[in-house]
């Protein structure tokens, strides 16, 4: 498929999109053996599926907040995009990792504190929520701003609202 210029730049966000929504599809399908008692998914996801399903909809709600951003077709720093992308992939990761590792779940009966482990999964959390944030904040700002500028000079398609160059 040809990349064209109507992405604004912004690629990066539909790809990660979609790639979010088919990680959305399978965390879907494991939920379904959870529930039906499936060996092999039990056995990778020993945590509750309370945090499997978390992460189905935190995948899926990280999606649709990228397409947004996508959708205002406004050219996004590279640094920005790539941060909401990583961000809602390691947001989202997080309640997974509950789910794999109940000892790392804070609301989970096993769950130990102490290590090296799970101090690793809190430097994991923090960096994923200020990449996160930094991503999904910075990008909210540039499309408030742009929102704001004088485009009296530019003229605008009727049908699609793209501005003609």
């Amino acid at each position: 498929m040809k990349q064209q210029n109507q992405h604004a730049g912004n690629v990066v966000l539909i790809r990660g999109a979609c790639l979010w929504i088919v990680m959305a599809l399978i965390l879907a399908w494991s939920l379904v053996g959870l529930y039906n008692q499936i060996g092999f998914l039990q056995f990778i996801f020993p945590g509750s599926p309370s945090r499997v399903l978390q992460a189905h909809i935190d995948f899926l709600l990280m999606s649709a907040l990228i397409l947004g951003f996508y959708a205002a077709g406004i050219g996004l720093p590279w640094h920005v995009r790539w941060a909401m992308v990583i961000g809602a992939f390691t947001n989202s990761s997080l309640f997974l990792g509950y789910a794999m590792f109940p000892v790392l779940d804070p609301l989970s009966e096993t769950y130990n504190p102490a290590g090296i482990w799970p101090t690793a999964f809190t430097v994991y959390l923090y960096s994923s929520l200020l990449i996160t944030s930094y991503g999904f904040g910075k990008a909210a700002v540039i499309i408030f701003w742009s929102t704001l500028a004088d485009n009296s000079n530019t003229k605008n398609c009727k049908r699609c609202g793209r501005q003609v160059i």
